[in-house]
């Protein structure tokens, strides 16, 4: 090499070569450097720089894996004190070079100054000056004051006895470096979590560093706590593909770390991946990155707080055994599962019973005991939920009621690949929980016979619920659990004594009827329905209740008293101004009781009730609705049906994340666990999920069966219906349920309008309904409510134009007029958009107004 540098020295001695200047990414050995230039839109480009005239000795090299032929090369003398010398003095700054010869095989030679010009210090002279790397002095030329330095201070360092030219050969400078570790994770746990200093030797990406620990040379691999950056995928041909960002993210860690002296804390080793956090002197935050949750409980350093987000929740519900639902102090609800473990679940198809409709809770062994378990432990308790907020996957409950779960035997441990960071932060503590449950034999590992749980629901069914009726009429009050709450009133209860479910009506009130699904339509809510049925769950759901039963109805319902810590639900309602007494309730001893806190509700100037509307004459409430002015409170919303009714279907805007994030899971899981063809019954009512055109599976809701091959589904997120062979439909997971997000599809009609009956005249009014609005963005203002769904005025987002005006105008619909007051500006609007129409004899009015006494035969009506 030293022959081929002078050749070129001799071929051109008239040449100046070029000064450049980079910056130190990299020191390989005493006397070759990486540069890199300044980034520019991503990562720098880079080039090797090896030190003219000189030679250091060559740094200790593993053996090639998976080849036996070759062996380990251990340090030469000086020649990691060579290579630390000049990382020292040169990483990650600004450096001026000159490239004197260049290779056939591409190797750069040349000579490197530690400042801004030629003037500042030459790192080969400070080299051979300590005696860390000799001269090549073959063929060097006398004329050459350069190379004449460097031999001079070679022998400076020669008679002074400095580095190589010491006494004793150095053998005590070579490493004894270790590259594997019997026990990985004994040798962090004898390291107690106390920083370790350390030299970052590589950068494989942003998140995976492999590091010297010092003084003992150990080399590990080491993932950060906290963060995974993207990577580089290595392909079968051996090339690598990066993900989208992963060479950005391994600059920028590269650019921090890279040979720099750090501390790292070793925090953990799961499956032989040592987990750490690394202490640099000169703070910065971290991109390309998104956060893990199963590391993140390491981070210990104000950083790391930064990640997470805490919050108070009370615990309203068991979903499952794996998830709950909370409800955070904003009153948003929130669903919680359980990371990192699996609740019971059946083993194939063949404890099933094709003849009986299968029930989960009850016929999965041990999932009742599981849910009893998370049920009774939490239901109603505050807790301190930690959420990790860039995490692309689910929240993480507290780790002691997971592992108490698993040890019990009522849940088992998640088993990941190796590269699957998707876990919980006390993923050994769980393992630890599932060895022990293994042991002692408890729940699923139990080698006894599963508990059968022969719970018979009586919901409904009249002639067995006559059965019942007296055995709990005598019994007073009867212990129940609370399963589920239809409305503010109507609940479905678990009796544990009788080993039964029944649907159970509170006696003495009469509380508002929340929406439901007429065979005319959907009926309409009425007025604090929601409230009422939010109170209700709130209270009592999955809470242990006494039960007083007096009677049943038609329908096999019963009738009574519900308590729960000494309250009367009944009188809680009234008191709350949800409800309002029943005459029934003269017959019973909590009627004083009931007409005190209806009273008590009436009075309370700071409740605008049921109560007060209902007692109020009807002369007063009619003239103060036609007192009042129109409210216009626009909101954005996204139309995705229209009906031939011209009726429309749409979705809030303001909750279209909540759905794309839903919908996003939802497909997610159903991917990783596909349902199976032909298991799921349909039955009118039922909730599940269908597989559209398009491929994809969208939340659905039986409306009704005709066949097996015939299905109709309604879409509640999108408000199409469809008719679907039964092996397109599947179960609805019960973390997408509308207990999770409400359907997002709601029905509106067009206020002030009047639909035409014929036929074509109704397809012309549909078919512009669709060009304008299906698919797009409107703004919606609720005018007044109707039988079967709000009527509203709808506009376009960027012109304002009102989208019923404008089919009201073109000849396409009729004006309804309605006698409001409030209402009346805009139905003199509608009216002249009318009379232009009617003028210009548009569309219906073509042939003047139908409307008179011929009306009925071109099938109007006023």
């Amino acid at each position: 090499m030293a022959s081929a540098v002078t050749a070129q020295v001799q071929s051109n001695p008239a040449s100046a070569p070029q000064l450049q200047r980079g910056i130190v990414k990299m020191v390989l050995s005493g006397c070759a450097v990486i540069v890199r230039g300044q980034p520019r839109g991503g990562p720098p480009p880079e080039r090797q720089i090896n030190l003219s005239n000189i030679r250091a000795g060559a740094l200790a090299r593993r053996a090639v894996q998976g080849q036996p032929d070759t062996k380990d090369t251990p340090d030469e003398p000086w020649a990691f004190q060579a290579r630390e010398f000049l990382r020292k003095k040169v990483i990650g700054k600004e450096v001026y070079f000159t490239v004197e010869n260049k290779t056939p095989q591409g190797r750069e030679y040349g000579i490197v100054f530690l400042g801004k010009d030629t003037s500042g210090e030459n790192i080969a002279e400070s080299l051979v000056a300590e005696g860390l790397a000799t001269v090549r002095r073959e063929g060097i030329r006398g004329n050459n004051p350069d190379q004449v330095r460097l031999c001079d201070l070679e022998d400076q360092a020669k008679a002074a006895k400095k580095g190589q030219w010491s006494e004793g050969g150095g053998s005590h400078t070579i490493r004894d470096l270790k590259y594997t570790i019997e026990n990985p994770r004994n040798f962090v746990d004898s390291l107690h979590q106390k920083p370790v200093n350390a030299i970052i030797e590589h950068v494989r990406d942003g998140s995976m560093l492999r590091a010297l620990l010092l003084p003992d040379y150990y080399l590990v691999t080491v993932m950060l706590s906290g963060i995974k950056c993207p990577t580089f995928k290595r392909e079968a041909d051996g090339s690598e593909t990066p993900e989208p960002f992963a060479a950005e993210a391994k600059f920028f860690t590269e650019s921090r770390l890279l040979q720099r002296d750090v501390q790292i804390i070793l925090e953990s080793c799961p499956n032989q991946v040592i987990l750490g956090t690394i202490l640099h002197p000169v703070r910065s935050n971290t991109y390309f990155t998104y956060c893990t949750q199963w590391k993140l409980h390491e981070y210990d350093s104000g950083q790391k707080h930064e990640a997470q987000h805490n919050f108070k929740s009370r615990v309203m519900q068991v979903v499952n055994a794996d998830a709950i639902v909370v409800k955070l102090n904003s009153g948003e609800y929130k669903t919680i599962h359980l990371s990192s473990i699996r609740p019971p679940r059946l083993e194939g198809e063949k404890n099933k019973d094709k003849d009986k409709r299968f029930r989960p809770l009850y016929d999965i062994p041990y999932m009742f005991e599981a849910r009893e378990f998370l049920r009774k432990k939490l239901i109603g308790k505050k807790y301190l939920q930690k959420l990790f907020t860039t995490l692309p996957t689910k929240p993480a409950l507290t780790p002691k009621i997971k592992s108490a779960l698993v040890s019990k035997g009522l849940a088992t441990v998640i088993r990941y690949r190796q590269d699957d960071d998707q876990r919980s932060s006390h993923y050994d503590e769980l393992l630890a929980a599932e060895a022990r449950a293994i042991k002692n034999g408890k729940g699923l590992h139990s080698k006894k016979e599963v508990p059968i749980h022969r719970v018979a629901d009586i919901s409904g069914e009249t002639q067995k619920a006559k059965q019942f009726l007296p055995f709990l009429q005598r019994a007073g009050r009867s212990e129940a659990v609370v399963e589920y709450v239809f409305s503010g009133s109507r609940l479905k209860l678990y009796m544990p004594k009788e080993t039964c479910l029944i649907t159970f009506l509170l006696a003495g009130i009469e509380c508002p009827r929340g929406s439901r699904n007429m065979p005319g339509g959907m009926q309409v809510a009425e007025p604090y329905s929601d409230e009422a049925t939010i109170f209700t769950k709130e209270l009592v759901l999955q809470r242990e209740v006494e039960v007083e039963v007096e009677s049943m109805d038609k329908a096999g319902n019963f009738i009574g008293w519900l308590h729960i810590e000494g309250v009367n639900l009944s009188v809680a309602l009234v008191d709350n101004a949800l409800s309002k007494v029943h005459f029934t309730a003269e017959r019973s001893s909590y009627y004083k009781t009931l007409l005190s806190a209806e009273e008590t509700a009436r009075q309370s100037k700071e409740k605008v009730s049921l109560v007060e509307i209902q007692h109020k004459p009807k002369e007063e409430v009619a003239q103060l609705t036609e007192e009042k002015e129109r409210v216009a409170k626009y909101r954005a919303v996204y139309v995705t049906e229209i009906t031939d009714g011209l009726h429309f279907y749409a979705q809030d805007v303001e909750t279209g994340t909540k759905l794309e994030s839903l919908m996003e899971s939802m497909r997610g899981e159903i991917a990783a666990q596909p349902p199976v063809e032909g298991s799921f019954a349909p039955r009118r009512g039922d909730f599940c999920i269908a597989k559209f055109a398009d491929g994809e599976w969208y939340r659905a809701r039986v409306e009704r069966v005709e066949s097996p091959a015939k299905v109709h589904v309604f879409y509640i997120d999108y408000g199409n219906r469809e008719i679907l062979s039964s092996t397109r439909l599947a179960a609805l997971p019960p973390a997408f349920s509308t207990r999770t997000l409400p359907p997002q599809a709601t029905e509106y009609t067009f206020a002030f309008i009047q639909v035409p009956q014929d036929e074509d005249a109704r397809t012309d009014a549909v078919d512009s309904m669709v060009r304008d609005i299906q698919n797009t963005q409107c703004l919606l203002n609720v005018e007044y409510s109707g039988a079967v769904c709000p009527h509203v005025t709808l506009q376009f987002t960027d012109s304002k134009d009102d989208v019923g005006l404008g089919l009201v105008k073109e000849g396409l619909v009729m004006v309804d007029v309605r006698k409001e007051k409030h209402l009346q500006k805009m139905v003199t609007e509608y009216l002249n958009g009318q009379e232009s129409a009617k003028s210009a004899r548009l569309n219906i009015w073509r042939y003047g107004d139908f409307r008179d006494d011929d009306a009925d035969e071109f099938g109007y009506r006023r």
